[in-house]
């Protein structure tokens, strides 16, 4: 199958899932699209009881591309930016120190929370799965890799919740920054792994992470500055100029930043919110002029949607093979992780919440609506197919991990958030 067939039969599946979920599931669209992309796996595995030539058709179709690639470096700056610029700036901006430390310390203590955690479980008898030969590091790396929240997912759910704007800011402030600083994270222990610990200082630990987040960082304001300055030009009198500009801006920041080994991650997510700003506060009955005009957000909604739709139809045909492989012993380690990775998070947005709250004010129950809100999705699974092979056998158990966590969040921390939002 060629790119255009692909890419036409995941547009039509996109579709008839959005349109199942609207008429008859009536699901919040993220968990719908994942509960018809699981039933899509396990249809196929089905009819490739009976058809085996069809279940090796369908298995076939993921090795045309390679899904973390597609995700990292295409369809993520894409969906950072739309969820960028859906954000109230000038909230984030009031709440900026909050929402750093709240990404920046959950990230960090989640990744070696889950890391040390799930590397003392395989080295226990009862699983039988020391012969893995998984290490420390590479344990570790499955903590940076599930760390960081879903910003599209988080975004998605938050929208319906009616919380404060406040609260609203910050829990996708935090979900949005801590998806580019998981990633540098991930980046930072995979060259670790990749060079060899005892090959590896504090120093050069300490410069990767700094060029990673600091570069992205800067980058973004630069290419956001510069665009804004653009669309100012414009005055929104082009609204299709506008859309073109904000295009082909998405594209150039990564294109950039892997040359200059910057976060591309938040790079994009900077870029977003510089473009996301007012530029007259006297000019309508909100007090609102946006940079851009109401077409270009419009344009960038949809293709928040469509894309989103087209990655959890991905995500469901990538989980086609652990399926097929799937060994039942593993479900009181992926049980355990879960718990785990849950716990880590709480822990991880309770400590500064109780920190910042001497000086800020938090809505109650803030931390448990946070942690609880922390969807995984796409990024981590790209990020878990990205390892490297000198894994070996090991890699095959932290991807079932990741499959396993990332479904619970969705499905049953999905489903449970509206409830105990209120």
């Amino acid at each position: 199958m060629n790119f255009l067939e692909l890419s036409t039969l995941l547009l039509l599946l996109a579709s008839l899932f959005s349109i199942i979920n609207l008429r008859i599931l009536k699901l919040p669209q993220t968990i719908g699209l994942m509960v018809l992309a699981i039933s899509l796996s396990l249809g196929v595995l089905l009819i490739g009881l009976i058809f085996p030539d069809f279940l090796n058709y369908a298995t076939s179709l993921t090795k045309d591309f390679d899904f973390s690639i597609l995700l990292i470096d295409v369809m993520l700056p894409f969906l950072l930016f739309a969820g960028a610029i859906s954000v109230n700036v000038h909230e984030l901006l009031k709440d900026k120190t909050t929402i750093l430390f709240l990404a920046t310390f959950g990230v960090l203590f989640s990744t070696f929370t889950v890391g040390t955690g799930v590397h003392w479980l395989i080295q226990q008898p009862l699983f039988g799965l020391s012969e893995l030969g998984l290490s420390y590091i590479d344990c570790l790396l499955f903590g940076a890799l599930i760390a960081p929240t879903d910003p599209i997912a988080v975004l998605a759910m938050v929208k319906k919740m009616n919380l404060s704007s406040e609260t609203e800011t910050r829990i996708a402030g935090e979900s949005l920054f801590n998806d580019g600083i998981g990633v540098v994270v991930f980046l930072t222990l995979l060259n670790i792994k990749a060079e060899g610990i005892e090959n590896i200082t504090a120093q050069s630990v300490g410069s990767l992470f700094a060029t990673e987040v600091i570069g992205g960082v800067l980058l973004g304001a630069l290419i956001g500055y510069l665009g804004l300055k653009l669309v100012k030009y414009i005055e929104n009198e082009h609204v299709e100029l506008e859309v073109l500009i904000t295009l082909s801006l998405v594209l150039l920041v990564p294109v950039i930043s892997h040359i200059f080994h910057f976060s591309a991650v938040l790079g994009i997510v900077v870029m977003g919110l510089f473009l996301n700003q007012n530029i007259d506060a006297d000019k309508d009955a909100d007090g609102i002029q946006k940079a851009m005009g109401d077409y270009v957000y419009k344009f960038w909604h949809l293709l928040d949607e469509t894309l989103n739709a087209i990655l959890f139809i991905l995500i469901g045909l990538e989980i086609i093979p652990i399926l097929q492989n799937f060994d039942f012993s593993y479900i009181l380690i992926i049980i355990l992780t879960i718990v785990i990775v849950v716990i880590a998070r709480g822990i991880g947005v309770f400590i500064p919440i109780k920190i910042l709250s001497i000086k800020k004010s938090f809505e109650k129950n803030t931390a448990l609506i946070i942690s609880w809100g922390g969807l995984r999705g796409g990024l981590s699974i790209a990020l878990a197919l990205n390892l490297p092979d000198a894994i070996g056998e090991g890699k095959d158990l932290i991807l079932i991990l990741t499959y396993g966590v990332v479904l619970f969040t969705i499905l049953v921390q999905g489903l449970t958030l509206k409830k105990i939002v209120k």
